[in-house]
């Protein structure tokens, strides 16, 4: 039996800190603070791979490494391989509530780089220890960051002739002349995981979870696909045949066109899901639970012709349904995973999600419309979900509350007992923390009553998402106090 608790959903880059974007540093361990006195058990990120095209973290040039951005740079200063002057002459984004991506490229990885110079010879032995232990990854990753740096950072589908293959003589050469661009890889990576396993631990000393996030898909621009080719649907010229999306809804006329590559599901079982193993046993490593997005894709997904302009003309195709999580039980264990089972449902995904025991998510902004009957009401939710207020990618419910509907909007109202003295986004808490839902989860944004300015994410747009930070004056007393009596009252503490 799940025991009743809460969180709170906040990305590393929207932490504080003075270097532009949040990091693994003294942010982080405010934040654990201002949970620990919240009362909250809980603490939900979003993926948090080496972001590429649009700065998503769900399209990532690796499944498996760590984004650089968020090392913290007080430690490298502290290790003296940085020189805090040159660190404060950076130009690493001045504003406090938003990333600057382009101030961070042009101006963190050139830090990044100036401490590996310094640092290379006198951690050496250690970034070969790491080296070692993460092998079945990292040695694809620098190579092909290394490569990828080689080309001017194009995706490897337009590198030079004879780097399109992981196994050819050209990449074989390259990997023996350039060591050193490819060890900066390594020791970006031997940071991450040095300062991300020391968080973890101190989150799991005061008794509070991080719930990770798993995509579905890797992107095209990546090491997975580019080392492993065979367990996608490529072409022989190792072009994608179809990419992954979501079809047209009530939410988006043409769809979604996400563009990763779809899985050779034939391939990858085959070898048992041998690939599928390492990943979900790497990010159990990493993380207390790990929520799986777009859960719905492992009982049939959308694929779309590689090159249509929008994801119109997909179809459902079956995938690997129960054989993957039969096998993900005989190698691993039970779990401890959360399904994003949002979207289009059919009986056959929900027999998924049961065969698994899983727990799904309830979206509470989903539940109003006023025509009908909902499943993401309060009352018609069962002990086995993790009930939010909204994720990364709704609006704050202060911006929904101000664009919805009125038939809707007067349908919560009625629903929740909302009134403006209270707070209409502590009246949408109320709800997920009353529920019979084991976990309740709320945005930051939410417990800040912000409105759509602060939203993370806009689904199917580019640029403008991914941005918003908090401020340490944002981590108050009174609102940890006022978080605590919520959870405490329902029953979360």
């Amino acid at each position: 039996m799940k025991k009743r608790s809460s969180g709170v959903l906040l990305h590393i880059s929207s932490l504080p800190g003075e270097f532009g974007i949040g990091d693994l540093g003294k942010g982080a361990y405010a934040f654990l603070d201002f949970l620990e006195a919240s009362k909250q058990k809980n603490w939900q990120i979003l993926p948090i791979g080496i972001t590429g095209y649009g700065d998503s973290p769900y399209q990532s040039f690796s499944a498996f490494a760590g984004n650089p951005y968020f090392i913290d740079l007080q430690e490298l200063i502290d290790a003296g391989y940085l020189d805090s002057k040159s660190v404060k002459k950076a130009h690493l984004g001045k504003h406090k509530h938003k990333v600057d991506y382009e101030h961070l490229y042009f101006h963190k990885m050139p830090l990044l780089r100036a401490a590996y110079e310094t640092a290379k010879d006198t951690i050496r032995p250690e970034l070969d220890l790491f080296y070692k232990a993460e092998k079945i990854w990292l040695e694809d990753f620098a190579l092909y960051m290394a490569i990828k740096a080689e080309n001017d950072n194009k995706s490897w589908l337009h590198w030079a002739p004879g780097y399109e293959n992981r196994h050819t003589e050209a990449v074989d050469a390259f990997k023996k002349t350039h060591e050193s661009e490819i060890y900066f890889w390594v020791f970006t990576q031997y940071y991450f995981y040095k300062q991300w396993r020391a968080l973890k631990a101190e989150a799991n000393r005061r008794g509070i979870s991080i719930i990770g996030d798993l995509p579905i898909y890797v992107a095209e621009d990546s090491a997975d696909v580019w080392a492993n080719p065979e367990y996608f649907k490529l072409t022989q010229f190792f072009r994608p045949v179809c990419v992954a999306g979501c079809p047209p809804d009530a939410f988006s006329e043409t769809g979604q066109l996400w563009g990763n590559p779809i899985y050779n599901w034939d391939q990858m079982e085959k070898e048992n899901y041998a690939w599928w193993i390492r990943r979900i046993s790497h990010s159990l490593e990493l993380f207390d639970v790990v929520r799986i997005d777009h859960f719905r894709g492992f009982e049939a997904y959308w694929e779309i012709p590689y090159g249509d302009p929008t994801a119109e003309n997909g179809i459902w195709t079956k995938g690997p349904g129960k054989a993957l999580f039969k096998v993900i039980q005989e190698e691993l264990g039970d779990v401890n995973i959360i399904a994003e089972d949002l979207g289009y449902l059919t009986q056959e995904v929900i027999d998924l999600r049961e065969y698994t025991g899983f727990p799904g998510m309830k979206i509470l902004q989903f539940a109003f419309d006023a025509r009908e009957e909902s499943d993401y009401l309060p009352h018609n939710y069962s002990e086995n979900f993790v009930a939010y207020t909204g994720t990364h990618d709704n609006e704050t419910v202060v911006g929904w509350m101000d664009q919805v509907a009125k038939a809707d909007r007067d349908f919560a109202i009625d629903y929740l007992k909302l009134d403006r003295s209270e707070g209409y986004n502590w009246g949408f808490i109320r709800g997920v923390w009353s529920s019979t839902a084991y976990m309740a989860i709320a945005q930051m944004q939410d417990f800040l009553g912000l409105d759509n300015k602060a939203r993370m994410n806009f689904p199917s747009t580019l640029g403008g998402n991914w941005l918003w930070r908090i401020t340490e004056k944002d981590l108050s007393e009174s609102l940890a106090e006022k978080m605590a009596r919520i959870t405490k009252l329902y029953g979360r503490a």
